[in-house]
């Protein structure tokens, strides 16, 4: 195998590593905050890409534009989410938390569907198509524009949460949820504060990724447990650990995806997940527990 090859692997695994970084940080964010597990975090991946396709083709919107307004839409189904199915909810357990964002997520997809249909939908690049050469390997520009809005989200990230004021009370609340509240920090606003990021972010990602891969109704659920996947290689931290634990998903599925077969491409990273779910649950990054008695 050629040095080339292996680099050609590693740059495309990298910018799908990105994404998948993203949605693990969106996981994490939510997490953190309500101890929710949201699996209809993928479907806001999906509405990113929908929603900047609409304001494509149908309000007939300039790229420039389209892109801030479906981010807009998708994270105000992202507060909508947060107000009608996880708000009411009193004393719920974990699982019946679980049942309640798949149940959002089979609805959110449903409605897609009937919306847009179940054609695959193509979004024009941010600039181009020409691939450019590095080191004997090549990149779309579309891969650079995803690792750099990735870099300028993750730094946006660590500003907002340690930096902030809503995003130390986000914080406190990730550390102890009672006491945050005991102390005056809004414990609901904080968890929708939570949902408007998620969301947010993965929109964004869905909106990078789709002059890729394109978009679909559908595209949210493999994105999303792939970005679970990474948040769990994190530890489910809402920092650096998730992203790198996407780039090492992304960099891992396209080398077993080149070298092996493109057939065990998505199997690469469950096998991954449940190597750490085995090995290591408290993820590659994250600190064991223990609970005193």
């Amino acid at each position: 195998m050629q040095f080339d090859q292996i680099l050609q692997y590693s740059l495309s695994g990298l910018s799908t590593g990105a994404i998948y970084a993203l949605i693990g940080v969106g996981f994490s964010i939510i997490f953190n905050a309500t101890g929710i597990i949201n699996f209809a975090q993928g479907e806001f991946v999906m509405l990113g890409g929908m929603f900047t396709l609409l304001f494509l083709e149908t309000l007939k919107l300039p790229l420039w534009a389209a892109i801030p307004c479906a981010i807009v839409a998708s994270t105000v189904a992202g507060l909508l989410f947060e107000r009608l199915a996880i708000r009411p909810l009193r004393q719920a357990t974990p699982i019946n938390l679980v049942i309640i964002t798949i149940g959002g997520s089979i609805l959110i997809r449903g409605l897609a569907m009937l919306s847009w249909g179940k054609d695959t939908h193509a979004i024009p690049p941010f600039s181009g198509d020409d691939p450019i050469a590095i080191a004997g390997a090549t990149i779309l520009p579309q891969h650079l524009w995803i690792l750099a809005i990735t870099v300028i989200i993750v730094i946006v990230n660590r500003i907002y949460f340690y930096h902030t004021i809503s995003g130390k009370a986000m914080r406190a609340c990730a550390y102890n949820r009672r006491a945050a509240g005991l102390v005056g920090i809004d414990v609901h606003r904080m968890v929708l504060f939570s949902f408007i990021i998620s969301s947010a972010m993965g929109s964004i990602a869905g909106i990078i990724v789709a002059p890729l891969t394109m978009t679909a109704y559908d595209v949210g659920i493999m994105l999303g447990l792939k970005g679970f996947c990474a948040a769990i290689i994190g530890g489910m931290s809402s920092g650096i650990a998730t992203v790198i634990g996407g780039l090492l998903l992304g960099v891992l599925e396209s080398l077993g995806a080149g070298l092996i077969s493109s057939g065990y491409k998505d199997a690469i990273a469950f096998i991954i997940l449940l190597l750490i779910l085995f090995i290591r649950p408290q993820g590659l990054f994250g600190k064991a527990e223990s609970e005193r008695v």
